[in-house]
């Protein structure tokens, strides 16, 4: 009985002839395990599409179109990613660093020299902050369509590090506002004065158009052209009018005496850099009673002048050596400094080259020795300038501490600044003098240090009174009450910058964008990009 229950269990028949076969035959594996194995399955699948999408960010589920930028790759994934994972920083930095390795601009330790020029930063912050690398797909999230820019980063990236919260919440004032940068531009220049004269000349019926005849955007929309004295002031400055007053001429029997030198005696000593002097008219100058000289006219740095103001500086200030070239004196010290700095250096270099050519006709041997010597180093200072910017806290050449000659009594100093002060005269009009010495004009009206500012986005929403309304534009007007009329601050200062409730007047969460990436960006300017490079090697 046993055996054929036992044979009824485990045969099967086969055909409509019933042979016997094993049951097994016909159901090879037991069905509720495979069941229960095809469940967890789905299940695992299940799962990781779920982690993936809330944990991994759709690392590998992501589809849909690219951006505009990689629009090319969209049907070529292993272009970016490699199987089962998001995209790489490796394949980003297989077009985006051009140096066929790993990132080394766009990376986190990059940000840190976003717009401070402060290159040496990048390379510690690199070794510092190894552990902090973040890859690019985490905050460049593709497949959001053509239309998206992956370089709208969300707040969050930011203020994970950033506590501010966001531009509306706890952002620190601007720098410049916070800091309460003084005028540094060292022009004597009111916008009273000239925005008057100008909408009289010109007949202009609205007043803001005045301030485009001097500030004039540049083609990028966030900056303006430098002031620049040919095109801006001399319109009505230092025409053909302008003379010096009567300056008392040096004589050969009173070479200490304080006197400007004659054109002649000038041409007569030849020495360097003063090839001008032959090509300066001599009737530009007229010999006055008293032994006194009168030029005129007076040219925007006029060779005769400045040549005559370097003699009384070095009189006076016997210390300065060619320090005297870099002209430090005044207005470097601004929001732009680095840029300032380099400007400066090379325009040092530039000095000491047509110096060094006023001295290449001279046969001597140890002349021609030493020329060869110079030649040599201002090459390579000229290259080290130019590949590299200059480093926070490196050595500089810069103006020392202006000691008067101890050769020289109270009377002659007096009248050496004396002298030094007529010369000027005609410069003084706009310019600062101090110590014997034109101050360097800052001409450059940068001075964001972490932010970009775009006028063309903002000139259809606002007016240019509107947001720098500490520009004095109208007379300050009398108050009859105190009898006293409004101090008004009208200087050619850069520093006449809204503050950040001026901005926030707009950007929230109700008008416009107040975004991080509204005016902050992550990765330094790409023009300084050959430069960072240096700093990785």
């Amino acid at each position: 009985m046993n055996s054929k229950e036992d044979n009824k269990k485990n045969k099967g028949a086969f055909s409509e002839l019933k042979l016997s076969v094993s049951r097994r035959y016909i159901y090879s594996n037991p069905r509720p395990a495979m069941m229960v194995a095809g469940g967890l399955m789905c299940l695992g699948i299940l799962g990781y599409y779920v982690i993936d999408f809330f944990f991994l960010k759709k690392s590998i589920v992501a589809s849909g179109p690219l951006s505009s930028p990689h629009a090319k790759f969209e049907r070529d994934c292993v272009s970016c990613h490699e199987p089962f994972k998001a995209a790489t920083s490796a394949k980003c930095s297989a077009c985006h660093e051009k140096t066929g390795d790993k990132l080394g601009v766009y990376t986190f330790a990059g940000h840190y020299v976003y717009r401070s020029g402060e290159m040496q930063r990048l390379k510690t912050a690199a070794a510092n902050f190894a552990t902090k690398e973040t890859a690019c797909a985490v905050c460049h999230q593709e497949h959001q369509g053509r239309n998206a820019l992956i370089i709208n980063v969300p707040d969050a990236y930011c203020t994970s590090c950033h506590v501010y919260g966001s531009f509306n919440n706890n952002h620190p004032q601007f720098q410049f506002v916070a800091k309460k940068f003084s005028d540094d531009s060292t022009l004597a220049f009111t916008h009273i004065k000239h925005v008057k004269e100008i909408v009289k000349r010109e007949k202009l019926m609205d007043i803001e158009r005045a301030c485009l005849y001097c500030h004039n955007p540049q083609p990028d929309g966030r900056h303006f052209e430098p002031i620049a004295f040919e095109r801006h002031c001399s319109a009505c400055h230092l025409n053909g009018n302008v003379a010096t007053p009567p300056l008392k001429m040096k004589t050969a029997d009173a070479l200490s005496e304080p006197g400007v030198e004659t054109l002649e005696a000038i041409r007569r000593r030849r020495s360097p850099g003063v090839m001008w002097a032959f090509n300066t008219n001599p009737n530009e100058f007229q010999i006055k009673p008293g032994n006194r000289l009168v030029k005129s006219p007076v040219r925007h740095k006029d060779p005769w002048v400045l040549e005559n103001l370097k003699t009384i500086q070095r009189m006076l200030y016997p210390n300065l050596g060619l320090a005297e070239l870099l002209k430090t004196a005044g207005g470097t010290g601004g929001q732009n400094q680095p840029a300032a700095e380099k400007s400066i250096y090379l325009e040092a270099i530039q000095t000491l080259q047509e110096q060094a050519a006023g001295l290449r006709g001279r046969p001597e041997p140890e002349v021609q020795s030493e020329l060869a010597k110079i030649d040599s180093l201002l090459k390579a200072a000229r290259n080290k300038i130019q590949r590299q910017p200059l480093l926070n806290g490196a050595a500089k050449f810069v103006w020392p501490a202006a000691k008067a000659n101890t050769s020289l009594n109270p009377d002659q100093i007096a009248r050496l600044n004396d002298l030094a002060a007529s010369l000027t005269a005609p410069c003084r009009e706009c310019h600062t003098v101090e110590n014997a010495a034109i101050w360097r004009v800052q001409k450059d009206q940068r001075i964001l240090q972490r932010a970009e500012f775009n006028h063309r986005a903002h000139i259809v929403q606002r007016r240019c009174l509107e947001c720098h309304a500490q520009i004095p534009i109208i007379p300050p007007q009398r108050d009859e009450a105190a009898a006293t009329v409004k101090n008004v601050q009208d200087r050619a200062a850069i520093q006449n910058i809204p503050d950040i409730e001026n901005c926030r007047a707009c950007h929230n969460r109700e008008e416009t964008s107040n975004r991080c990436v509204t005016c902050h960006y992550f990765h330094p300017n790409k023009t300084n990009r050959s430069n960072l490079l240096l700093y990785l090697d």
